[in-house]
């Protein structure tokens, strides 16, 4: 059985979902799409806390499925911008899991992640996957995964 590392940018996909397809993302359907046949040896999911109830309740939805949440908090900065990205922190665990799994999927659409996913699919052999919405998913991400899965109506409430 294949041991999978699952790692989801909540706020890359609350908003590309959101902007191409104005619903939302099925974590329940994903969940059981990308460990069907899998041992799951880490589940993260990476959130911005601005800790009303709304979000609290979305995060506990989130650790009864299974994953582990974690979080940062929301900054907003002076001019108005507001700031919470999980990017190092993503990619610090990737880096720690992938000698540990055979299958790394990342739930994100942000080309950032490219580098990240050539590194360890040459260093550690393992097999890449990426759930991202397709207009709006980085060319070069979709490039650098051994699969692309395209979030569309199965993996949409």
């Amino acid at each position: 059985m294949e041991k999978a590392a699952i790692f989801v940018d909540v706020q890359n996909i609350y908003y590309t979902v959101k902007q191409s397809y104005q619903r939302h993302f099925n974590y329940n359907a994903f969940w059981s799409r990308a460990t069907a046949g899998r041992e799951v040896a880490a589940a993260f999911a990476y959130a911005i806390d601005k800790g009303d109830s709304k979000q609290l309740g979305f995060q506990q939805i989130l650790r009864n499925i299974g994953f582990e949440v974690r979080l940062k908090p929301y900054i907003q900065r002076s001019d108005g911008s507001a700031k919470g990205d999980w990017d190092v922190g993503i990619t610090l665990d990737v880096i720690d899991y992938a000698p540990k799994v055979d299958v790394i999927i990342l739930v994100s659409g942000d080309g950032d992640f490219a580098l990240l996913l050539n590194k360890v699919r040459n260093a550690c052999h393992v097999t890449t996957e990426v759930y991202g919405v397709p207009a709006l998913t980085a060319p070069s991400l979709v490039c650098s995964t051994d699969r692309f899965i395209a979030i569309d109506d199965e993996l949409l409430l």
